[in-house]
């Protein structure tokens, strides 16, 4: 049987990082910290599970308020000690289910890392989960970085080193003074690329409360000083994480973005990560991503699989409600695409 009981700040920091598991930036307290700062986001609370008396899993766990209810939301959590059976995961779930809906009132809902198709999971309402991510190893120095790609992308990063005309540095503090210029590439690629950019202040607020320690700001730069690609690429203990990235137009001509991500692998090394994550690629489970697939893919030998977002319900009417509507919404939406 699987015991919940709840951790402080502290405690939740200390336990996950005597344990031996990557922990992704978003389990950390430092993104509780920034996400406090978003409208309609409150962090709710960090709990471990426990079987047996012994801890298996840790989550921290933010409030989202969206269209008048509310829902959990836990990015890459559970972190689990061990991976679960599907057994273990579904009463690992039906307990956070009882625990939650015995401590607040109004979630409706949560959406978690949850690996197995359980009967009590559901399809996220919103965003597109994936299961499948490319995990770079940027140990051993800037050579064995290299080494260690595919041979396609050995290949672009050598051919971007020679001609992409492009000077890389960390420009975290540059960023920190005025995002402007770097807001200005993320708009430029949102209207290329057909997605609609967060505020600007989303962006400036995440590198400032998370600091240098968790975020960086990598930028590669043309010769008359005009910027032509950025990353924002975060750290959490040995984890790096590819989290946002831009580029104008121009550099998207001689390899300028292989040239900027070789650049921000090498340094993330440098400041003791191992592990960089490029936050998912399309697989069966999320098609809808398989353009990023060629990019991704050439940095790492192997693909990585990863628990994707589930939702779970914990007002099960309340969410049968919105699943309807969303039904009736995308109905709607597709019939004014044919007339």
């Amino acid at each position: 049987m699987t015991e919940i009981r709840e951790l402080s700040k502290d405690e939740f920091s200390r336990l996950v990082e005597e344990a031996d598991i990557l922990v992704p930036i978003e389990q950390t307290m430092a993104w509780a910290d920034y996400q406090q700062t978003v409208e309609g986001r409150t962090f709710w609370g960090c709990l471990a599970f426990a079987r047996a008396g012994v801890d298996v899993a840790y989550v921290s766990l933010v409030d989202y308020e969206t269209h008048g209810y509310h829902y959990l939301r836990a990015h890459h959590g559970p972190m689990w000690l061990e991976a679960p059976s599907a057994e273990e995961e579904l009463e690992a779930m039906k307990a956070l289910v009882a625990y939650v809906r015995a401590h607040d009132r109004k979630v409706a809902f949560m959406r978690l890392a949850v690996d197995h198709e359980l009967e009590l999971t559901h399809p996220t309402l919103s965003s597109i989960p994936y299961d499948t991510t490319v995990h770079v190893d940027v140990t051993g120095g800037d050579e064995a970085i290299l080494a260690n790609m595919k041979a396609r992308g050995r290949r672009d990063v050598r051919k971007a080193l020679r001609e992409a005309p492009i000077t890389c540095a960390d420009e975290t503090e540059r960023a920190l003074s005025s995002f402007d210029e770097y807001y200005a590439i993320m708009r430029e690629t949102a209207e290329r690329d057909g997605f609609t950019p967060a505020p600007k202040s989303d962006y400036e607020d995440m590198v400032r409360i998370l600091g240098p320690e968790h975020c960086r700001v990598f930028a590669g730069r043309l010769e008359d000083g005009r910027l032509a690609t950025w990353s924002i690429c975060t750290k959490s203990g040995t984890l790096g994480t590819y989290y946002y990235a831009a580029s104008s137009a121009e550099a998207r001509r001689g390899n300028v973005t292989d040239k900027l991500f070789y650049f921000a692998c090498c340094e993330l090394g440098r400041l003791g990560c191992e592990v960089f994550d490029l936050m998912g690629i399309g697989s069966d489970f999320s098609p809808a991503l398989n353009s990023l697939n060629t990019f991704k893919t050439k940095f790492a030998a192997e693909v990585t699989h990863v628990a994707p977002d589930r939702d779970v319900p914990v007002k099960g009417a309340f969410y049968k409600t919105l699943c309807m509507g969303k039904q009736v919404l995308s109905a709607v939406r597709n019939r004014g695409t044919q007339e």
